[in-house]
């Protein structure tokens, strides 16, 4: 039995679902943003991507632990 997804990646159906790009789009454009810091890529996203402030904060913090080795 698959154990449940867990974290900031539990959105991530949801995510694709509503606004119709896979995760990997999300993550490019995340990690090609001359912004670093968590809040300012959370608000970047709501401001000029529209979405909202869950997934924003969820697509921001998964793309930095991964980038972070975390």
């Amino acid at each position: 039995m698959t154990a449940p997804v867990k974290g900031p990646a539990s959105y991530f159906p949801s995510i694709e679902k509503k606004y119709g790009r896979p995760i990997a789009d999300w993550q490019a454009l995340i990690r090609s943003s001359p912004l670093t810091r968590h809040m300012e890529l959370v608000t970047w996203l709501k401001t000029e991507h529209g979405l909202g402030h869950g997934h924003a904060n969820a697509l921001v913090a998964h793309t930095l632990a991964e980038d972070s080795g975390a």
